[in-house]
């Protein structure tokens, strides 16, 4: 199938097209350069997320992917281009306004971005802080009702005999779900999930993805999640979206589309044209999302 073949219809915000309700994440001809121009990530991407839609992104690292998903949360300004999310234009908050909209955004990382001397309930318990006052040092500190409501998000994610353990002493794959469980706690209506099984193997991604998309449709979270695991999206995502050097090739349903097509959006382009890869961003990695800002 050629690159054309791949693209989506000219203004179509959703694979289905048609007439849909207000798009809970709305993007417009964002672009986003870095070194005075010279390196374009984003090159006029234009798409929106319906309310509970599961959309994966796919794409070649330095697709643009992270840069997106950052935009989204905020952590990027764009060149050029809107975003919006739950009716608020992310790239116009500042300060307060945008603190508070983060609180409503999930961000699940590559890293975990766990506090490796804390238990797990401790790191679950800090996706909460968005809705506190003042620090928190310790299980103790937090209301019962948040402890309890903590310690069910980790029985969720398969972690409840886990919860008094010290994040570093589990695996990658365990941390990984007391990432989730503490991305539940922050009761998000939006989850952004960065490559979240790039660094465990294939068994553990599988059993990480099941628990994160499982939670999220229970809950009826819209999810949007980057992965270089073709199989896994097919599996899982309601939609997929393709990016190569920073533009959309492909925006289809994933129920019949075939393998085939989805690992054509990682054909290499030529070198000259591919933007800097994602992890060469300048950015910053907060805790938690709640906290970001």
């Amino acid at each position: 199938m050629t690159t054309e073949a791949l693209q989506p219809s000219p203004g179509s915000g959703t694979a289905s097209g048609g007439a849909d309700p207000a798009p809970v994440v709305r993007v417009r001809d964002l672009v986003r350069e870095f070194d005075d121009g010279r390196v374009k990530a984003l090159r006029g991407v234009t798409f929106d997320v319906p309310s509970g839609e599961l959309l994966v992104l796919i794409g070649l690292s330095g697709s643009g992917k992270s840069t997106l998903l950052r935009h989204i949360n905020g952590l990027v300004t764009p060149t050029s281009g809107e975003v919006e999310v739950l009716g608020q234009r992310v790239d116009q908050l500042k300060g307060g306004d945008l603190r508070a909209l983060r609180r409503r955004v999930g961000f699940i990382f590559q890293q975990f971005h766990l506090v490796g001397r804390a238990t797990a309930l401790e790191n679950v318990l800090t996706g909460a802080l968005g809705r506190l006052r003042g620090p928190r040092y310790g299980v103790l500190t937090y209301p019962n009702r948040m402890r309890r409501e903590a310690f069910e998000q980790l029985d969720r994610v398969g972690l409840a005999d886990q919860a008094f353990q010290r994040a570093d002493t589990l695996s990658g794959g365990q941390q990984q779900r007391v990432a989730i469980a503490r991305t539940l706690f922050q009761q998000p209506e939006v989850v952004l999930a960065d490559e979240p099984v790039a660094s465990l193997d294939p068994e553990s991604s599988h059993a990480v993805m099941e628990v994160l998309f499982s939670v999220c449709q229970e809950d009826g979270l819209t999810v949007l999640c980057s992965l270089h695991q073709v199989d896994l999206a097919l599996g899982w995502a309601d939609r997929m979206i393709g990016l190569r050097a920073g533009e959309i090739v492909l925006d289809q349903r994933a129920k019949g589309l075939s393998d085939a097509d989805a690992r054509n959006v990682y054909r290499r382009v030529d070198p000259g044209t591919a933007p800097a890869e994602d992890d060469a961003e300048p950015t910053h990695a907060p805790q938690t999302s709640a906290e970001a800002g």
